[in-house]
């Protein structure tokens, strides 16, 4: 590490940064390609610890973890998915295109992964009053939000896959795993060990959705604003990149 590169720990190195991008940009949302492999202790306790130590509105923590190895236990939730995946399936009834598109889809691997993991949300934690949450309650959710991401992010460091199964009965999953009334299942996710990493997250690859431009998502100043002065060498680089995605997906 250089002078430049340490000043005084603010900053990454070169190596540091490059395995930080590799690690966003090559994350995915993994249904398939699980192997036989268990998760040793060490590694699982890493992404753990990574994932408890995302940032939180008050340092409330409000986040817990419940590990699910249990093959009984997995399959009932299995069965929840499979009842509101019927469910999803039959409002496109309408787009019988669509709807044979989703039905073709591989969706979760709850069974084929090597553990399960439930994310919680607790309000209660640390009392009632949790500083910064009194004008905005979802600050709560969005702290669990960041130790997902943080959990997702430091399994692909780990070379671990990682899906969320959001087609769930969230009710199922309070009986299931006797979750007290006062939290909230968050996210439900599979963990294991994969065969590989896809170049494109699966529902890009399928053609369910395009990823969208940067410059489309970003506004100056005000809502809808995608163009300004006052920032015109960031729209300019912007647009470059956008026309260079086109030409690659040409």
């Amino acid at each position: 590490m250089t002078a430049a590169d340490s000043s005084n720990g603010s900053s990454l190195t070169g190596s540091e940064k490059e395995g930080l991008y590799k690690a966003i940009f090559s994350r995915r949302d993994v249904r398939s390609h699980f192997v036989d492999r268990e998760i040793p202790d060490d590694v699982l306790l890493r992404i753990l610890n990574a994932a408890h130590h995302a940032p939180s509105v008050g340092f409330s923590q409000p986040w817990n973890f419940i590990l699910i190895k249990d093959r009984a236990i997995r399959q009932k939730v299995k069965e929840s998915f499979l009842r509101e995946r019927s469910r999803s399936i039959s409002m496109l009834d309408g787009n019988k295109q669509r709807q044979k598109q989703y039905v073709s889809l591989k969706l979760e691997g709850i069974l084929e992964s090597a553990i399960n993991i439930c994310v919680t949300y607790d309000p209660t934690r640390f009392g009632p009053f949790v500083l910064g949450r009194t004008s905005i309650e979802e600050t709560g959710v969005y702290s669990v939000a960041c130790a997902i991401q943080n959990l997702w992010l430091a399994a692909r460091a780990e070379g671990v896959g990682v899906g969320w199964v959001s087609i769930l009965a969230n009710e199922d999953l309070e009986k299931i795993l006797a979750i007290p009334p006062h939290v909230k299942p968050i996210a439900y996710l599979c963990l294991g060990y994969v065969s590989e990493f896809a170049e494109k997250p699966d529902l890009e690859r399928a053609g369910w959705l395009p990823r969208m431009d940067l410059a489309s998502v970003v506004c100056y100043e005000q809502w809808g604003v995608h163009d300004s002065k006052s920032w015109s060498s960031l729209c300019a680089i912007m647009g470059k990149m956008s026309e260079g995605n086109r030409e690659d997906n040409i």
